[in-house]
């Protein structure tokens, strides 16, 4: 990890700008994050497709939100996204899936793997590489809660990352069948967030994930809606989910 830029932002958290193997990404770190009393870490999540700079105004509010509560955060662009080069098949998946969309088609299986296995394939080794990273700073500690993001991502690194303690996850977009699989071997407590009127989701499709988490505490917030209609206090609610399991 190479730390590439840093400003102390004006509520005294510290942001900093960093690349991981050549992979960029932000941290946040609370002032009262020391070598002496080392912060719990969130890892922050973002849609596929739009890039770190993109979302950078609406990860460091809920960055800075996660400094409120004594939190660092980070988030790491992902693949195909900002300047990484595209994944081919994804490219062309989004397509599919758009004209499926518009035509108001079902969208195929084939179509859902192609657009979201091969980023959550190559995204996961790389959130693990940087949580690594992360995690040998002597500001930041454990435990490590997981936020928002492509909702196969957070489901693969919670299922398969024992350093993650708690997830909140953002029933957003379209899951693979093979990915509601592995949703049975999560157990760490979630909250899930799902926006009923969401246009750009299967509400039974979210349901259905749900139901297929081996956790014993699990959330299901929903709320009327569409895709970006969430209302701060969900976001509320999922922050005081992470300090329950963090702090």
């Amino acid at each position: 990890m190479r730390f590439t830029s840093e400003k102390r932002l004006d509520d005294g958290v510290l942001e900093r700008d960093f690349t991981l193997d050549g992979i960029p990404g932000v941290l946040w770190t609370p002032a009262s994050a020391t070598a002496a009393a080392p912060a719990p870490l969130v890892l922050l999540g973002q849609p596929g497709g739009l890039g770190l700079r993109t979302m950078h105004p609406r990860l460091a509010a809920r960055a800075r939100h996660c400094a409120g509560d004594g939190f660092a955060a980070a988030a790491l662009e992902l693949p195909g996204c900002g300047d990484r080069p595209r994944l081919p098949d994804a490219e062309r998946a989004r397509a599919d899936l758009r004209r499926a969309v518009q035509a108001g088609e079902p969208v195929g299986d084939d179509v859902v793997d192609a657009l979201v296995l091969p980023l959550v394939d190559q995204a996961a080794p790389e959130w693990r590489a940087a949580l690594d990273a992360l995690l040998a700073l002597p500001e930041i500690g454990g435990p490590v809660g997981y936020s928002g993001g492509v909702v196969s991502l957070g489901v693969r690194m919670a299922a398969v990352e024992p350093r993650i303690a708690a997830a909140v996850l953002f029933a957003g977009s379209v899951v693979p069948r093979g990915i509601v699989e592995e949703a049975r071997r999560v157990t760490v407590p979630l909250h899930v967030l799902l926006q009923w009127d969401d246009e750009h989701n299967d509400r039974q499709a979210a349901l259905d994930l749900f139901d297929a988490f081996g956790s014993k505490e699990k959330t299901l917030t929903a709320n009327m809606g569409g895709h970006t209609g969430t209302p701060d206090h969900a976001g509320d609610a999922a922050a005081r989910f992470l300090a329950r399991h963090l702090a």
